[in-house]
Formats: C-alpha cells, sequence, structure tokens
C-alpha cells in the first residue's frame, strides 16, 4: 500500500518500523487514550498486528512518514473495529508529539477515508474517539465527522468512554474535492 499527499507518504509498517513508531506508541501522552504508552515489545506487537491486517483485510495503519525528509513519525490507516455489537470500518492515528499542530493528522487521515471510500463498500467511515481526547476529536470534526453514538470500551479493566464519530458517503462524496488515491 502506497498512498501520498502533498507531505506525507503512507506505506505498509515493517519491522524495521519499530524504533521510529515507538516514538509515538510509546509516548504516555500521545498515548493517553489507553491510559499508558507502549512498552517496546507492545510496539512490535502493534507492527505485527497491523502486518496480519495487510494480509486478511488488505489494509491496515500504515505508515507516515515524512515526504521531505522520509522520517516516520507514526501511523495512520484502515481497520475495522467493534463498536459495541456492530462492526465499522474506523480511521486511526497516532503521531509522534513533536508533530502535532501542523495538519498532518487530518492530512493523512482525510486521504485514508478518501481511500475507504474509493476502495471498499462501505456506507460509513468512522473514528473512536475516548471521550477525553480532544485531538482526535478535532481531527474527526475537520474530515467532516459528527458524533453518532456514545459507547464503552473496556481496556486493562477500565471502562472507557468513547465517541463514534463518522461521515457517511453520500456526505464526504458532496463535500469539498477529495485528495486523489
Amino acid at each position: 500500500m502506497l498512498l501520498e499527499t502533498p507531505r506525507l507518504t503512507l506505506r505498509e509498517l515493517t519491522d524495521e518500523d519499530v524504533a521510529a513508531l515507538h516514538r509515538a506508541l510509546g509516548d504516555p501522552v500521545v498515548m493517553s487514550a489507553y491510559e499508558h504508552g507502549f512498552e517496546l515489545d507492545e510496539t512490535r506487537a502493534w507492527v505485527r498486528r497491523q502486518r496480519e491486517r495487510y494480509s486478511t483485510d488488505g489494509f491496515g495503519l500504515w505508515g507516515v512518514v515524512l515526504r521531505e525528509t522520509g522520517e516516520l513519525i507514526g501511523d495512520c490507516g484502515i481497520t475495522t473495529q467493534q463498536i459495541e455489537d456492530d462492526s465499522v470500518i474506523e480511521v486511526g492515528y497516532h503521531l509522534a508529539r513533536d508533530h502535532w499542530h501542523q495538519g498532518y493528522a487530518v492530512e493523512a487521515a482525510r486521504n485514508c477515508v478518501n481511500w475507504a471510500f474509493a476502495t471498499l463498500d462501505v456506507d460509513a467511515v468512522y473514528a473512536k474517539v475516548r471521550d477525553t481526547n480532544l485531538p482526535s476529536m478535532n481531527v474527526a470534526i475537520r474530515l467532516g465527522m459528527t458524533v453518532r453514538r456514545r459507547f464503552i470500551t473496556r481496556y486493562r479493566d477500565i471502562d472507557m468512554p468513547h465517541l463514534a464519530f463518522a461521515v457517511s458517503r453520500s456526505t464526504w462524496m458532496a463535500d469539498e474535492p477529495r485528495l486523489q488515491v
């Protein structure tokens, strides 16, 4: 998989990306919605899980690379997620903190949502966002998503309230011209 935006390349993660991705996933501030930064072994398992998704689903979270420097700054992509009893297509994103507030998350996520609607037979793309994660809420809103429901996700024995943001295919297609896939 290879997607490009004006400033980013999104590509499949490899085992060689673990250290760079750990800058984001190992940071407890970046991962506050998970209540902890990942240990290096958890980041390694995360990359393995994405590689399994590429094989089984044909998609997953992809490495986000700055085109100008070649630096991997996080991940963003499409996954299948459970929201209560529903299986949905979700866009997810995690960026190293020193790359926040530069529009990279929106740029990458917009291209991923565009890819999902161009490639998959889905009526909506979701973003599962913990109700305390304002930066991720803002990304979802900038993607034209609205809150569809509230729900609880249980993670590491903690009940975490979440919001299900989503944008429908018809709204997405009617909106401003999208990035090319």
